[in-house]
């Protein structure tokens, strides 16, 4: 008899027990009755989601969504966990081992392009604008500062072209001795900005072929690829003689006292676009409505980040080990709005990190296909393409529809207004925001190609432009 009451108990504990716990997650999706007026109705087909990210600034957009609870607004119980290179960040999206994360913006385009490992990764949600600098040793400073200009207060004229580091270069080659300096990844904006600077001063970057992926042909510069954390203790050991990287690893390069910043690349291409969030073709397939949901936290996050009075709560959350790890007064130099040069040297660059403004957040077409005109100037793309395959290869990686369908949803919720959404086709107007004053024109990838004295040139005629 008491075996039998025991049976009886148990099955009313699991019955309970359930009910509690069926109770418990609708609760976390919800969290309450004003919540839910305020969130989508979309069915999340896979709310438990793993992402990851390097330690870098421009990962705010994820710890924020995070922290901030947006995430879960969306029914959506996330992880985001660091990862040692951006190599492994590909690898692991590409197998499923993570559902997305912060990656290089050229990492997906150079897998649907041909360069590297090949695969249909897609972004419908770009993380931030700016955000990178090039920094070089103390004693590469001290030789190339006589050959820039001072202002009335004696500080250095920014911004600081790449000619002042030419002789320096040529006194290394006189003595035999290679110029070295990191890049984070061959697909990476700090390769391409780094490869711009340099070129735009006539110094030769190198070049890659099909048979040679290191990019050091007929280099003035050799240029290899160092993760950011490993930066500062690169450049400090002698490995490296400067560097191109994302924050807080310039700044710490000051902090540490064994470097100087000489350049950002706002000064490169003003308001360029860094890093994008990647998922693979299949994920957003197969869960629509989670990659909605996805965006939508994200665009949220990059407007809380770039809400005035903000920034120095995001920069604790940054500080955090289970992010960025560095020191507060280490990110604080750049996410706050300032920018700190030489030592005391600390300038106001308010657009430094910008996560919202200037319609950061959208995944746009020219931003895409600028990746792809460095990749053939260089040639990690090694043959001649037409100006439409420029377009349409973009047009499979870059997904604003998504974006889009998000953004109106959060319209509709309260948390944007309409006005806040770009009208557009996708592509940006021209620009002459260079370093260089170069004229890009996203629609005539090939002329742009064909404007640099470095490079490789097109034969493709240019009629056969985007229309």
């Amino acid at each position: 008899m008491k075996k039998v009451y025991f049976k009886i108990i148990m099955i009313i504990a699991a019955t309970v027990l359930g009910s509690c716990g069926g109770e418990k997650k609708k609760g976390i999706a919800v969290k309450d009755s004003s919540s839910l007026e305020k969130t989508s109705k979309l069915l999340i087909e896979k709310p438990q989601l793993t992402f990851g990210f390097i330690k870098l600034t421009d990962m705010a957009p994820l710890a924020i969504a995070k922290e901030k609870g947006f995430f879960e607004d969306e029914g959506l119980f996330v992880s985001v966990e660091a990862q040692s290179n951006w190599k492994n960040v590909l690898d692991r999206v590409i197998d499923g081992q993570l559902d997305g994360s912060h990656m290089l913006a050229g990492q997906p385009i150079a897998a649907g392009a041909g360069f590297g490992r090949q695969a249909e990764l897609v972004t419908p949600f770009s993380m931030d604008l700016n955000g990178n600098g090039i920094t070089v040793s103390n004693d590469v400073w001290s030789k190339m500062k006589p050959n820039i200009p001072v202002d009335k207060d004696g500080k250095s004229i920014h911004p600081i072209s790449a000619k002042a580091l030419k002789p320096v270069i040529d006194s290394y080659k006189n003595e035999g001795k290679p110029f070295k300096m990191g890049m984070v990844f061959p697909v990476s904006t700090h390769n391409y900005e780094i490869r711009y600077w340099l070129a735009a001063a006539g110094i030769h970057p190198g070049m890659y072929s099909k048979d040679n992926i290191q990019g050091q042909i007929d280099a003035d510069v050799l240029l290899s690829v160092t993760p950011p954390p490993q930066m500062p203790a690169t450049l400090e050991a002698g490995t490296i003689y400067g560097y191109c990287v994302g924050e807080p690893w310039n700044q710490q390069a000051v902090f540490k006292g064994i470097g100087v910043p000489v350049t950002t690349n706002y000064d490169i291409w003003k308001n360029n676009p860094e890093k994008v969030f990647v998922m693979t073709k299949k994920f957003i397939e197969k869960y629509p409505n989670t990659a909605v949901a996805v965006t939508k936290a994200l665009i949220r996050a990059g407007k809380w980040l770039d809400t005035p009075g903000n920034r120095k709560e995001a920069v604790k959350i940054l500080s955090m080990p289970a992010y960025v790890g560095a020191d507060e007064v280490v990110l604080s130099n750049s996410m706050t709005g300032t920018f700190e040069f030489e030592k005391g040297d600390k300038r106001e660059m308010p657009d430094f990190n910008v996560f919202y403004r200037y319609d950061a957040t959208y995944p746009f077409y020219s931003d895409g296909i600028w990746f792809l005109t460095q990749m053939r100037r260089w040639g990690q793309i090694p043959e001649s393409k037409p100006a439409a395959w420029y377009e349409k290869t973009i047009k499979e990686i870059y997904r604003p529809d998504i974006w889009t369908k998000a953004a109106n949803l959060l319209v509709e919720e309260g948390y944007l207004e309409s006005s806040e959404l770009p009208s557009t086709d996708g592509y940006k107007p021209v620009t002459t925001d260079f370093i260089d004053g170069k004229k890009y024109d996203p629609k005539d990838p090939l002329g742009y190609i064909n404007s640099f004295s470095i490079g490789n040139k097109e034969n493709v005629a240019p009629a056969s432009n985007i229309k």
